[in-house]
């Protein structure tokens, strides 16, 4: 990272990504707690002040994204926000664990301080700190889940945006995702964070794979949903005629999970026959 001034657009642009995080918040079922986050944005963006990332974008941008993931897409709350907006602020500035909890009060510092000791990398050089390091993220899941949930969003925004880093890094980074954090977010229920963790982690490990089984999906979506809406007439009908109250969704694999399938299976694309498969969701 480095550090500079920001143009008037910069600035305009972290402003912008708050506003919407505000909405995104202001959208959600949580109570509004906007001062509160008001206060973490305006320490965050104050501690971060000239530092760019590798793409040369301003970091304040960073804990912003990772913020608008906790709330619009993990569904978490005021707390939540603010310690994902305050994340790095303990490892990168001179702030320190007791200054947030002065500010913040001790929840949302025992959060950040759980997500510092998580910085680095799970993986390591050298092997005996690489097991250390996946038995701290164990033991944080039962101190406080949210440490686990905010730091699924670090890596989740992070993975989306690998391409700025060195290639070695980024092979680094999405086998860690594939080993670590995909299958955590599987666990707790975030199921398609899951599936963009894999094949984000497909995309930069197999670039050619994931290209051409993306192009074999996309060539068969219309053929595959309308196969669905087909197949489902009936189901509808005979749900409609019981009174109940449904969704009924397609769900067409991933290419991870297609080119997953063709290496544990030994078999080719055109083997594979469960592509396309259906959920009923009940409502009361």
């Amino acid at each position: 990272m480095e550090r500079s001034d920001f143009t008037p657009e910069e600035e305009r642009l972290i402003e912008d990504e708050y506003q919407a995080l505000l909405q995104d918040y202001l959208n959600s079922m949580h109570s509004q707690r906007i001062e509160l986050i008001e206060r973490a944005y305006h320490l965050a963006k104050q501690a971060h002040h000239g530092v760019r990332r590798l793409s040369g974008e301003p970091y304040m941008m960073h804990p912003l994204s990772v913020a608008r993931i906790v709330v619009k897409e993990i569904g978490l709350g005021s707390t939540s926000i603010c310690a994902a907006l305050l994340h790095d602020v303990v490892e990168d500035t001179d702030y320190t664990t007791e200054d947030i909890e002065r500010m913040f009060g001790h929840k949302i510092a025992s959060i950040v301080e759980g997500l510092t000791k998580l910085s680095g990398g799970v993986f390591a050089d050298k092997a005996m700190k690489q097991a250390e390091n996946v038995r701290k993220l164990l033991l944080t899941m039962s101190d406080d889940i949210r440490v686990i949930l905010i730091k699924i969003s670090d890596r989740l925004h992070n993975m989306r945006t690998l391409g700025s880093q060195l290639p070695g890094k980024q092979y680094k980074i999405a086998g860690e995702t594939l080993y670590i954090y995909a299958p955590l977010a599987h666990r707790l229920g975030l199921n398609k964070v899951k599936e963009e963790l894999e094949d984000l982690s497909f995309q930069s490990e197999h670039p050619e794979e994931y290209r051409h089984i993306k192009e074999l999906l996309d060539s068969k979506h219309d053929e595959l949903i309308q196969t669905f809406e087909e197949f489902t007439v009936p189901i509808r009908q005979r749900l409609d005629e019981m009174g109940l109250r449904y969704e009924i969704k397609a769900r067409i694999k991933t290419p991870y999970s297609v080119w997953n399938k063709m290496q544990t299976k030994h078999v080719t694309f055109e083997e594979i026959y469960d592509i396309l498969a259906m959920r009923i969701i009940f409502t009361p």
